[in-house]
């Protein structure tokens, strides 16, 4: 879906910065194929959990983390987080530049789809 033709924005620049950012890619790239807490991606980026929450919340935000309830049997109840992210373009042009991101469906979403395709 694009996101800017022209002149870019203040909130595209502010998704440029935030794909700039180590912690936010080492997120996404640590949760595109298993969901993980956010102590684990604490560890995995040796950041304070402080940390990694801002950037799981600016993630979020910009529609690029998926975040899902797991239920302990011991009644501790966690968020696990999956990226949505699938690709990002980026395309300059005389007049401006473009950025397409590309967002995987959630899976009941496309279960979703799936089902009405089938019965439609």
């Amino acid at each position: 879906m694009p996101s800017v033709v022209g002149e870019v924005r203040d909130v595209d620049e502010e998704l440029l910065a935030l794909l700039d950012d180590e912690y936010a890619r080492t997120i996404l790239v640590a949760t595109r194929e298993e969901s993980r807490s956010a102590q684990a991606l604490s560890e995995l980026c040796d950041a304070d959990d402080s940390t990694i929450y801002r950037r799981i919340e600016r993630l979020q935000d910009r529609d690029l983390l998926d975040a899902h309830q797991q239920l302990d049997p011991n009644g501790n109840h966690y968020k696990t987080y999956s990226a949505r992210l699938e690709r990002v373009e980026i395309e300059f042009h005389d007049d401006g530049v473009t950025i397409d991101v590309d967002r995987r469906e959630p899976a009941a979403d496309r279960f979703t789809r799936l089902y009405e395709e089938f019965t439609g």
